[in-house]
């Protein structure tokens, strides 16, 4: 896996029971019908009051890209982007019953840029993951939340187990309480560095990372595809005409893609470094995906 984000990637899979959850086992909040998340202005609005209550001078870019369920940090031709699925916020405030939760969410992402964690080719690891939750802490304790409503996403989303690229709940919380601790002037038993800014605050502009896939709609309509990282459980991805789906698959560097949910229909294997574009085939009167050279 290349990218940080916090419950990373496309979200197949299914935990016992009814819970939903993605590759790395972070289980995804139910549908909410409440709205509490309203736009992008919103987050923007959110993500300049943590830059000046820690006092950061970074310019950061919001996308809102709906259908990932999720939440991550990237790097797009030399600028730090914070890309987030508004319906996930939404319905995570919902189920963890606080709106500090979805900012939260948005904090985790900016300690990632913080501790410039992007600029890396390693991905996500339990170290990574534990500075951006501390970070998380921190940030939350300036903006005034209380030590349950900084915890309160990952109390509701985060494994029990660890994995390769995340740590375990109990490791995550510990961290988001350390950091709140740190902010607020309470000792830590075990106190990590705390988050100082890097000495890079830009990102170069070479480390834009070309492995991600970019997938276009050459349509005047937009359509749902269906993408999985393991050729077997396959999630819906909207898209839109006007923006490339910019993502990529969580298991290897490469995945599959249908244009319907079923076992019968055909697969395309996409790779990352490359790019796709969905265009209609005279031919075979069908939509078709070919690579962009």
């Amino acid at each position: 896996m290349k990218r940080i984000l916090l419950i990373l990637g496309l979200f197949v899979a299914t935990l016992a029971g009814a819970q939903k959850v993605n590759q790395c086992g972070i289980i995804v909040p139910p549908p909410s019908t409440r709205s509490s998340f309203s736009s992008v202005y919103e987050a923007k609005q959110y993500i300049s009051t943590m830059l000046d209550r820690i006092n950061w001078q970074e310019n950061f870019s919001l996308r809102e890209q709906n259908g990932i369920n999720n939440a991550y940090a990237t790097i797009l031709q030399g600028r730090r982007y914070i890309i987030y699925d508004n319906n996930f916020l939404e319905n995570l405030d919902s189920y963890a019953g606080t709106k500090w939760a979805s900012i939260s969410v948005l904090a985790h992402e900016m300690g990632h840029h913080y501790r410039n964690h992007v600029i890396s080719s390693s991905g996500s690891t339990p170290p990574k993951e534990i500075e951006a939750d501390y970070f998380s802490g921190y940030v939350m304790a300036k903006l005034g939340a209380t030590l349950n409503e900084a915890r309160a996403a990952m109390e509701q989303i985060a494994s029990p187990m660890a994995s390769a690229s995340h740590p375990a709940k109990a490791d995550r919380l510990t961290a988001i309480t350390q950091g709140w601790n740190y902010a607020n002037g309470i000792s830590n038993e075990t106190k990590p560095a705390p988050p100082a800014p890097q000495p890079q605050q830009n990102p170069p502009p070479a480390t834009n990372d070309a492995s991600w896939i970019y997938l276009s709609l050459y349509s005047n309509q937009e359509m749902t595809v269906y993408l999985s990282d393991n050729g077997r459980d396959f999630t819906e991805a909207p898209l839109k005409t006007d923006q490339p789906f910019v993502f990529k698959f969580e298991v290897y560097n490469y995945g599959w893609l249908r244009f319907s949910n079923s076992s019968n229909a055909r697969s395309y294997k996409l790779y990352h470094g490359k790019d796709y574009a969905i265009v209609w085939s005279r031919r075979s009167n069908n939509w078709t995906v070919v690579e962009v050279p």
